[in-house]
């Protein structure tokens, strides 16, 4: 068995989001939020979104797995775990039900204070995400979104409340959850709460959407580290990693075009505090212009992070050459399918030593602190007639992710932590699904919203839990 491969203090733990876990929609004072407007989906079926809540529609969101009753459960299921760390998100409605009030809504901070509590209970520290695809649906549908400058504030005002608020019990803090995705149609209205229609999500309203969220991040990182200059606070990229299909130079600059747009420009005005050559060449060429007052360049410049995050699940291949290539569309970046890997139930390439090329290019990009804060798989798991779940499928998953973290470690990565997503089941974000699970927790609720909602562990639950005792040095069955 290899020891002292991670560093001591190594955050073991796993992440969710606030809308995918919590449900009481409607309860403590909370407001509307963009993802209470999807409805469910499956494999073959989107999700829709709807400006106004349809009577006969489903929104799975609604409910989800009800952490908001459930959360002292959970929360000793995973200190049973021995998790370090517990990567969560505060539901911004839930504090400003509209997100544009004055005066914050004193249920939904004690809701997050019971949480804490909870957290600390077990030694267990809080990751929090500010804004993980939970804008106030207000934001939506009155302003437009992310697109209006006026949400920098309203963010502002909303992060400062909340950094009052915890200041004594959350030190590590993320600004915006896979702030990338707005270079995606995907994240037009899940990260950006820009309703699909046209002029709203397009390519010029989503960048100008990512760039109000970049000056949005830098500013909240300036006054977070005001309010408490021992707070860490860091931003979140979802890694879409993407290979030529084949050594054809037109493949290979393709790739590296998709891996600056898609994946370095918002880690780079993240770290580095400006925007690179190559994005402004590429407004250029695609006559897109932003709204950026001169201030905004010193901001950024100012608002640069502690840490870098990223979430990992699967990588792609991409060509220039049209028709080359069998496509595939399991994830939010689609591509072709890569010969030599294989796929998840859902589509999802599975490519661990794909996360180690990732996390050394980052790495030597940037030279700061990195986590791993999302990485699991989803699937459809079977219970047993004793209640049991053996989900050997997602152990070797983890296993050969977690294999390939040392090996980064080994190369010379600042790795600080890993949090699996999602350490529970819970609803799929892009599919609105229970089937599709993740958790080493199993919990009792379909995708017809049926179900106990009981907890119970499977078998991956116990082989984590020895992961974790053995700051990972201890991957076998």
């Amino acid at each position: 068995m290899e020891t002292d491969i991670f560093p001591n203090g190594f955050l073991w733990g796993g992440a969710t989001a606030a809308n995918q876990i919590e449900g009481a929609w409607n309860l403590g004072g909370k407001g509307q939020s963009i993802m209470d407007h999807i409805t469910g989906g499956s494999k073959t079926t989107r999700r829709r979104i709807t400006p106004e809540l349809e009577e006969n529609a489903f929104y799975p969101n609604h409910e989800a797995i009800d952490f908001y009753h459930h959360y002292k459960e959970d929360i000793k299921l995973f200190a049973e775990m021995g998790f370090k760390t517990y990567r969560m998100s505060i539901a911004w409605s839930r504090i400003f039900p509209r997100g544009d009030e004055t005066e914050p809504d004193e249920n939904g901070l004690e809701f997050y204070d019971r949480v804490f509590d909870e957290l600390h209970k077990y030694g267990i520290e809080p990751l929090v995400t500010l804004s993980h695809y939970e804008l106030p649906m207000c934001l939506c549908k009155e302003y437009g979104g992310w697109r209006n400058r006026k949400l920098i504030d309203f963010f502002q005002h909303y992060a400062e409340t909340v950094f009052r608020r915890y200041r004594s019990k959350v030190r590590y803090w993320l600004t915006f959850n896979e702030i990338n995705c707005l270079t995606t149609e995907f994240g037009g209205y899940f990260g950006g709460g820009m309703l699909p229609s046209p002029g709203e999500n397009s390519e010029p309203a989503r960048y100008q959407a990512l760039h109000n969220q970049l000056v949005a991040s830098a500013k909240t990182v300036q006054s977070g580290h005001a309010v408490n200059p021992d707070f860490k606070i860091g931003c979140m990229i979802c890694y879409m990693a993407v290979y030529p299909l084949t050594c054809s130079p037109d493949d290979i600059l393709l790739a590296q075009s998709f891996d600056q747009m898609h994946n370095c420009l918002a880690g780079d005005v993240h770290v580095r505090g400006e925007y690179p050559s190559y994005a402004e060449s590429y407004f250029k060429k695609h006559g897109i212009t932003l709204d950026m007052p001169p201030e905004d360049i010193q901001t950024l410049k100012n608002g640069t992070v502690d840490y870098y995050t990223f979430s990992y699940y699967a990588s792609n291949c991409i060509t220039a050459k049209a028709g080359e290539g069998q496509k595939i569309s399991g994830n939010i970046m689609g591509g072709c399918k890569n010969p030599y890997l294989k796929a998840s139930q859902w589509g999802w390439q599975i490519d661990a030593k794909g996360l180690r090329y990732v996390l050394k290019k980052v790495y030597d990009r940037y030279r700061i602190p990195i986590m791993v804060v999302e990485n699991g798989l989803g699937a459809a798991d079977t219970v047993e007639n004793d209640g049991s779940v053996h989900d050997q499928y997602r152990i070797e998953y983890l296993r050969l992710h977690i294999e390939q973290m040392r090996e980064a470690v080994r190369d010379g990565v600042d790795l600080r932590g890993y949090t699996s997503w999602g350490p529970i089941d819970l609803i799929s974000a892009s599919t609105g699904e229970m089937a599709k699970r993740y958790g080493f927790i199993y919990v009792d609720k379909h995708d017809d919203g049926s179900g106990s909602l009981s907890r119970s562990r499977k078998d991956s639950f116990y082989w984590y839990k020895k992961v974790i005792g053995s700051n990972g040095a201890d991957l076998s069955d």
